[in-house]
């Protein structure tokens, strides 16, 4: 069941390839370039709480870069 406080693992997509600084000081993301129909997608996935999982969104947000998806895989 999902709460606010408990981590939850989520694949987040977006377009574009992104490298690998996107993982978190701890490792908490990992970072998976693929070509969706030609196009550059990259997959980060992780186990957020939902504050950790609204941040790295908002981050995603303000260098401009829209979601494809985000879906909880647990």
């Amino acid at each position: 069941m999902l709460t606010l406080d408990q981590p939850a693992t989520y694949e987040i997509r977006v377009p574009g390839h992104l490298d690998e600084t996107w993982t978190e000081r701890d490792g908490t993301v990992n970072v998976t370039n693929e070509y969706d129909d030609g196009q550059p997608i990259t997959t980060l996935t992780g186990a957020f709480d939902q504050a950790a999982l609204q941040g790295l969104l908002r981050r995603l947000y303000s260098l401009g870069m829209p979601l494809i998806s985000v879906i909880c895989v647990e």
